[in-house]
């Protein structure tokens, strides 16, 4: 398990599954990253200053999250809303395989996550 009790090996599958989802050669434009909490990850898109100032944030844009149930070892996916909230993502039930859930968002079979 990872510091924050969620399994080291499903975390460095999402990370390693963000680095990978963007070509090198427009990393200085787009990224995708994981953002680690104590129950879940979050997958964000950020984009860099439109002005091209060097010192401006990045924006950054949550598309899926993953919630970690230790209880039955199985995670969960859900889309952000245009609420700004999230929920979850019913065409894909709970899973142990994170990786399985990671497919579907790189399917984006309703175009939710990706637009």
């Amino acid at each position: 398990m990872a510091g924050r009790g969620l399994p080291e090996a499903a975390v460095d599958q999402v990370r390693r599954w963000c680095a990978e989802r963007v070509p090198e050669r427009v990393r200085d434009q787009v990224r995708i990253a994981c953002e680690e909490a104590p129950r879940h990850l979050t997958v964000v898109e950020c984009r860099s200053p439109w002005n091209g100032d060097p010192g401006a944030e990045w924006t950054r844009l949550p598309v899926a999250r993953f919630h970690y149930t230790r209880s039955t070892d199985t995670w969960t996916l859900y889309y952000r809303g245009r609420n700004l909230r999230f929920h979850r993502y019913d065409p894909a039930p709970p899973s142990a395989d994170i990786g399985s859930l990671l497919a579907e968002v790189d399917r984006d079979p309703t175009a939710i996550f990706w637009g």
